[in-house]
């Protein structure tokens, strides 16, 4: 098993679940993590709150070292969820369903474009890599952020097909939104993800690529659990 040393010396296993919005890496990352009894990390959690404090405080977007300087205040005040403490807390406040929003969405899309934003979140992700073991994702866990770990993923799907499900999603709660309009902001944040040049969305190249346009949570969830079994 191919693992690293963390900072208390023991090995830690990591396997990481890439992918676009939409791919359904959190959910299966969040089962996988159950399965194995490790820790999970949605490292896209940590942008929103980045992009969530920036919006409340009026920070730029685009403004690098102000955003930097933002994510070592946050560094000391949040919380992801764990097994006692299931919400996402920022100074003692619930913030998980502001972080859900679409609007919050696209402004940690657009902030983690930034070379130095994505350099000063990298101690906060690599911080839950602990014993015994830790389940990853986001979108460039295997290619920048854990680039040993032992079984790389890279979950996708089309982009219409990820669109409705966040559709379905909003729906479900109650939120109306146009599904033409998702489509479109879904390929619009691709681009993005995709073109940056920091840290840009791709498989890594020793990654196993599952595309579960056709197929559902439970086929998929199948499919992980093998290339687990053959990797460990």
């Amino acid at each position: 098993m191919c693992a690293s040393r963390n900072r208390t010396g023991v090995d830690v296993p990591v396997i990481t679940v890439d992918g676009p919005s939409g791919s359904g890496k959190g959910t299966i990352s969040q089962c996988l993590a159950e399965k194995l009894g490790w820790h999970h990390l949605d490292s896209g959690a940590l942008y929103r709150l980045l992009a969530y404090a920036a919006l409340q405080q009026a920070v730029p977007l685009d403004d690098e070292e102000a955003l930097v300087q933002l994510a070592g205040q946050l560094s000391k005040s949040y919380q992801l969820p764990t097994s006692e403490q299931p919400a996402i807390m920022l100074d003692g406040k619930d913030v998980g369903l502001d972080l859900r929003t679409e609007t919050c969405a696209a402004a940690a899309s657009r902030t983690a474009a930034l070379p130095a934003v994505r350099q000063a979140l990298l101690a906060w992700q690599r911080h839950y890599r602990q014993s015994p073991g830790l389940i990853a994702d986001g979108r460039d866990m295997g290619t920048t952020v854990f680039p040993d770990a032992t079984l790389k993923l890279y979950l996708t799907a089309r982009a219409e097909v990820r669109a409705e499900r966040r559709y379905n999603q909003l729906k479900h709660k109650g939120i109306n939104v146009d599904l033409g309009v998702l489509v479109k902001e879904v390929e619009a944040r691709d681009l993005r993800d995709s073109s940056r040049k920091a840290s840009p969305l791709m498989p890594a190249d020793d990654a196993v690529i599952l595309d579960n346009s056709d197929q559902d949570e439970a086929l998929t969830l199948q499919q992980v659990l093998q290339a687990v079994h053959e990797a460990l």
